[in-house]
């Protein structure tokens, strides 16, 4: 019977010998699979949200801004076309003040001067002193007229023939008719030829302004013809009082 296996290990081999421990080292820890963590990825989508807010953010605060920009440039438009409607409204205004304006001041011109001519016409009054027609019926007869003194003569007459007409002072009128009386000549003639301030013989018209009366109250004017004529007279005297004596009494 061959020895069993329990035999062969309960059989004393002799004396035991003891052999010096091993060193203990724990057991190394289990080594575990590597496995993904789940806090990243989700670390990263929260990134990313935050990432997609802050842009959504920017772009909300972005058309915010252009939007205000818009509106504001807007209401710049419309307060830009509002005062250039305004200011063309001005304008238009000012130019037809303008053309009011000018017109005043043409009317204004044109009033001063009417006020003008209206005041010299009372400082120097114009009048009419002689403009009935008359005859000479020859060489005899005369018409004769007093020179106002401190007035300008204005002499105009026409006749339907040759009429001689002189301005005399009173001593020169007074020689002419002493003249006609000591039978020297006609009347016609002595008028003209016994001195005279200044004649015109033998005309049909007249025109003069004698000045020499407007300080000096000393003369006359005389018309004659040697045939029969009538004679339209159209006289008459500016006030203007010299500042001295003229003429004869100067």
């Amino acid at each position: 019977m061959t020895p069993t296996e329990m035999d062969q290990l309960t059989t004393p081999t002799g004396p035991a010998t003891l052999e010096p421990a091993e060193p203990y080292s724990p057991p190394a820890p289990p080594v575990r699979a590597s496995r993904p963590s789940a806090w990243i990825p989700m670390f990263q989508s929260r990134e990313r949200r935050w990432w997609t807010a802050a842009l959504s953010a920017a772009l909300l605060i972005t058309a915010l801004g252009i939007g205000v920009i818009y509106v504001d440039d807007t209401n710049n438009q419309s307060t830009i076309r509002s005062l250039t409607t305004q200011n063309e409204s001005l304008t238009g205004r000012n130019q037809i003040l303008n053309d009011r304006l000018k017109t005043t001041q043409a009317n204004l011109t044109a009033t001063l001067g009417e006020l003008a001519k209206t005041k010299a016409d009372l400082e120097h009054p114009h009048l009419t002193i002689w403009n009935v027609q008359q005859q000479l019926k020859g060489p005899s007869w005369y018409l004769a007229g007093g020179i106002p003194d401190t007035f300008t003569y204005h002499l105009q007459a026409t006749s339907t023939g040759p009429m001689s007409v002189s301005i005399l002072t009173l001593e020169q009128w007074a020689k002419a008719i002493q003249c006609v009386d000591n039978g020297g000549g006609s009347t016609h003639w002595c008028l003209h030829h016994s001195g005279a301030v200044m004649s015109w013989l033998s005309v049909t018209s007249v025109n003069y302004d004698f000045h020499l009366g407007e300080g000096c109250a000393d003369y006359i004017a005389v018309f004659t013809s040697s045939s029969t004529v009538t004679v339209t007279p159209n006289v008459s005297v500016t006030y203007n009082p010299a500042s001295s004596a003229t003429g004869a009494c100067a």
